[in-house]
């Protein structure tokens, strides 16, 4: 038999051996874990050059194209300042003279309106009086 001390000493061997095992275990899934994100890192690593220069080539473009956008905005802007400058000229050269034959057209109607209103009716004398 054994006895008390032996008993404690297989109880103790025993707990120790468990938590070896569990820290063998433990360590082993932390190693699997570690290489897994390795690999992660590796693969996200290979992956993130492509991934750059589609960026830049794409931030490129779009710069292009905005350049050509600045381009176009300006010659709208060129074409609108022309047009406004026609605008006014078409305005004084065809309002002006229009206003006035306009306003020549009422004074003739307005004056040929007065004098037939001015004209003095002939006076006619009753029938029964002569």
């Amino acid at each position: 038999m054994l006895t008390g001390g032996q008993l404690a000493g297989l109880i103790v061997a025993v707990f120790w051996a468990v938590l070896v095992a569990f820290l063998a275990l433990t360590l082993l899934k932390l190693a699997r874990l570690l290489g897994e994100a390795s690999k992660v890192v590796s693969d996200i690593g290979d992956q993130a050059g492509p991934l750059l220069e589609d960026m830049t080539q794409t931030v490129q473009r779009a710069n292009e194209q905005l350049g050509r956008t600045d381009v176009i905005t300006k010659q709208v802007a060129g074409v609108t300042q022309n047009v406004s400058a026609v605008t006014t000229v078409m305005t004084s050269v065809v309002g002006g003279p229009l206003v006035k034959a306009a306003a020549f057209s009422y004074g003739v109607r307005k004056a040929l309106g007065n004098r037939e209103d001015a004209s003095p009716a002939r006076a006619e004398l009753p029938k029964g009086r002569r």
